[in-house]
């Protein structure tokens, strides 16, 4: 799915954060805008419960070609819920020997689908041009002298990525999903199954890479971070991804986007992180009235989010729904219309994002990628996700402040959420914030403006222990705060 003006949802979504944050609202009547940094279960670093699908199994490794034995096999990532400063990550592999591991562990799962792992290994390094099949996924192979690491990456990867077709009506539109588990749990965007809101009911159609079809219900929606699990019918025997934890992540590492952008299955694109901790602002008609973000504008009243979901196959919406406020990973890898809902992996082929959104050059839907791309951190996918499967939905913390950006506040001497008002007997409260202060950090992770605060603040579970820096005439302060539920 993609968005306009500038910023997309990532399947093809376009985004935009240069927009001034002003008042936000809060559950249960009362306004609350806070920005809540992209660490809080992700990139950024709040706490998420361990997921039940964090690893992949593969079976017992078979003996290495004899040009490949030296070769140290992938090296498997550890997986927290902690957006706040992480210890360093393991050493990680490279050149060669980390081709070698990535095309192994491909290999593996290609034995588990009917393709021995020594053979598929053999196949990639003595056998001329080739398409390999591995885990059931189609990587061609026109030279085996020269595999790249991206290469082994998506030979690793494809297995668990699928193409989704939802179909309401005479509507319809594709997007892409992860798969979760070996009987069927599927992670895609709430916007791709509901046609951004636009679908209550929706028919939907999932397609492996390795060419199978099923049908899907939906398990759960999370309107409030775009995310949705999806259930395959009568499914066994697929490859669930693997989990990185997001938390550790630095600008600059790898990344690889694998999706369906425009229908186009398998479809892999590289880049790099561009940056962490970032937040956006997305126009969404799924959102619930009573739990949206949306800004109020002092002039009209409207919100002036310039995002909006597209879905290929699908005319864009306009002028519908809420906005919400997310934390992501800004990545260049190409994303466009169809990638939502996909994969964002590391250099290890580990799950570090869902595709969420892209900016774009200009407003026409037809805009495709300009290098700017956003991910939901695989830590705030993981706690989301989890809950949904658990309990059918998720929960989302809730700070009882109304804030604004700092930079729009005449007498601000420096940037962050400006505390507004709190609300009585809210957390803000509870944790002895009041107005004048100004948020500048949630969880060691930097808040610029209203938005990371709301952000950061939503991609933490209802009830989450948090702390909260603030400057209060000109000295700096920490609290504990526990956060409410919003409804």
């Amino acid at each position: 799915m993609s968005e306009n003006l500038g910023v997309r949802p990532d399947d093809d979504d376009h985004h935009d954060t240069t927009q001034p944050a002003a008042h936000e609202e809060q559950g249960a009547g009362a306004t609350d805008a806070e920005r809540v940094p992209a660490s809080a279960h992700a990139n950024a670093a709040p706490t998420a419960p361990a997921a039940p699908y964090s690893g992949t199994a593969y079976p017992e490794r078979p003996p290495l070609p004899p040009q490949a034995a030296t070769n140290p096999t992938q090296p498997t990532v550890p997986l927290s819920g902690s957006f706040g400063p992480a210890a360093a990550p393991p050493r990680r592999a490279s050149g060669a020997a980390k081709v070698a591991g990535l095309i192994v562990a491909a290999a593996l799962v290609g034995g588990a689908a009917g393709l021995g792992g020594a053979y598929a290994g053999s196949q990639l390094w003595n056998q001329p041009a080739t398409t390999v099949a591995t885990g059931g996924g189609a990587v061609t192979i026109n030279n085996t002298e020269d595999v790249t690491e991206a290469t082994a990456i998506a030979a690793k990867v494809l297995p668990s990525v699928v193409t989704i077709e939802v179909t309401y009506g005479s509507s319809g539109g594709s997007g892409s999903g992860v798969i979760l588990s070996e009987d069927g749990y599927v992670v895609t965007n709430t916007h791709v199954i509901t046609l951004d809101g636009a679908a209550d009911d929706p028919t939907i159609r999932v397609t492996t890479s390795d060419g199978r079809i099923f049908d899907a219900e939906v398990v759960g929606t999370d309107p409030m971070y775009d995310l949705a699990v999806i259930k395959l019918v009568d499914a066994e025997g697929l490859q669930p991804i693997e989990f990185a934890d997001s938390s550790e992540l630095n600008v600059g590492d790898q990344t690889v986007a694998v999706g369906a952008p425009l229908g186009l299955s398998n479809t892999v694109t590289t880049g790099i992180v561009s940056a962490l901790n970032r937040s956006i602002e997305i126009a969404s008609a799924a959102v619930p009235e009573s739990r949206g973000d949306a800004e109020e504008d002092e002039e009209d009243g409207q919100s002036q989010s310039p995002f909006q979901f597209d879905i290929p196959g699908q005319q864009q919406r306009t002028g519908a729904g809420e906005t919400i406020k997310i934390s992501v990973i800004q990545t260049d890898a190409a994303i466009n219309p169809g990638n939502s809902g996909g994969a964002l992996v590391d250099s290890d082929g580990a799950l570090i994002g869902i595709n969420v959104a892209i900016a774009t050059a200009g407003s026409s839907s037809g805009s495709g990628s300009i290098g700017v791309g956003f991910s939901i951190p695989s830590n705030i996918v993981q706690r989301v996700t989890d809950e949904i499967i658990e309990d059918g939905e998720a929960t989302h913390g809730l700070l009882g402040a109304t804030v604004l950006s700092a930079a729009a506040v005449e007498d601000a001497e420096i940037s962050g959420a400006y505390v507004d008002s709190v609300t009585e007997g809210g957390a803000a409260e509870q944790a002895g914030l009041r107005a004048g202060d100004i948020v500048t950090a949630l969880n060691g992770v930097p808040v610029a403006d209203s938005i990371d605060l709301t952000a950061l603040v939503r991609a933490e579970a209802a009830g989450a222990e948090v702390t909260v820096t603030f400057v209060r005439d000109g000295a700096e302060k920490t609290v504990e705060a526990t956060l409410g539920a919003l409804d």
